[in-house]
């Protein structure tokens, strides 16, 4: 009788085992979206099918909607370019993370909902599922841990997703960097949305960049004997949110209007089968890059020839709107 095979063990077993993707990133500075390298947290992604299967309530999107009036009043969103985030399939949009992260971008998604009936899921960094009580906030509003396994997931679910290529750093903008995209040479985005047959809509947002100065930032801090410390003992010591100043002396963030351009989807079907290669994934990549900068450019000419952009003219003219009854920017 033959003997049963033994398992194997050593190089070949090691050599079987799955190479784990590292994480992607998503809103509030979220781990960036196509880093190709670094090695995967020590937190675990929740199960894949947890991925896909939460999405807020009518109820929930009500209450998200109530709780954020008075500041979308104050900042009176404006949209150009809704028509091209479609409503028939699923959708990837890709852009620029402002400072702070979350002063703009759940307008965003909330003016995405009204206009286009699309709900967006984001992808939230690992350090946010680690505060008991938060953690559970977010995934009750759809919001998901920012790795390749739950992007994936999404996809495979055809939900809508919206991710921040630049991540952590490109939130904790440094003095000089304002509307810069940080994106290095990530590529992890682009790979996915041709793995999946994805169209990419590039966005560009303005206006957050303006709600806060920045006195002492990343680089002011690791150039000290404390930031050569902390680069040591802190995994992302770059991305240290800086010391700001918004509302006069205050960190309350002044209440600048914003601006939202979405551009026309960047195909990803004539690239089916080359997400694993690094060339395919670039062209595309570069193709939403260069998108999301036109789009930054155009939102700071049409910010620049506003007459609502300064605060008092805006809140006067929408109080002026709702005494004669018409909606207000936003809604329009």
């Amino acid at each position: 009788m033959p003997r049963p095979r033994s398992p194997r063990s050593g190089s070949a077993a090691r050599a079987r085992r799955p190479r784990r993707e590292p994480p992607l990133g998503g809103p509030s500075g979220a781990r960036r979206a196509g880093e190709e390298t670094g090695t995967p947290p020590e937190i675990r992604p929740p199960p894949e099918q947890s991925a896909g299967s939460t999405r807020p309530s009518a109820a929930e999107i009500a209450f998200a909607t109530a709780v954020l009036a008075p500041w979308r009043w104050l900042t009176a969103p404006k949209f150009y370019g809704l028509e091209n985030v479609p409503t028939d399939r699923p959708v990837l949009l890709a852009g620029n993370h402002t400072i702070m992260g979350l002063l703009d971008a759940p307008l965003m998604v909330l003016g995405i909902h009204e206009h286009r009936g699309v709900f967006i899921r984001s992808l939230g960094d690992h350090a946010h599922f680690r505060i008991p009580g938060w953690r559970e906030l977010l995934r009750t509003f759809g919001t998901v841990e920012g790795t390749r396994e739950n992007c994936a997931a999404l996809m495979r679910a055809g939900e809508s997703i919206m991710v921040f290529p630049g991540g952590g750093r490109e939130v904790f903008k440094r003095k000089g960097e304002k509307y810069q995209l940080l994106w290095e040479r990530r590529l992890g985005f682009a790979r996915l949305a041709i793995e999946h047959g994805y169209p990419i809509v590039p966005f560009a947002a303005v206006g957050a960049e303006e709600c806060y100065d920045i006195l002492l930032d990343a680089g002011d801090v690791l150039g000290t004997p404390v930031g050569a410390l902390l680069a040591r003992l802190v995994p992302r010591a770059d991305e240290l949110p800086p010391l700001v100043r918004g509302f006069g002396p205050t960190a309350l963030p002044r209440p600048e209007r914003f601006y939202f351009r979405f551009g026309a989807p960047v195909e990803t079907r004539g690239f089916a089968g080359t997400h694993r290669d690094d060339t395919a994934c670039m062209l595309v990549r570069e193709q939403v890059r260069a998108a999301v900068e036109g789009g930054i450019t155009f939102l700071l000419r049409e910010r620049a020839r506003d007459p609502d952009r300064r605060v008092l003219t805006r809140v006067l003219h929408q109080l002026g709107d709702l005494v004669r009854g018409k909606r207000t920017p936003h809604s329009s």
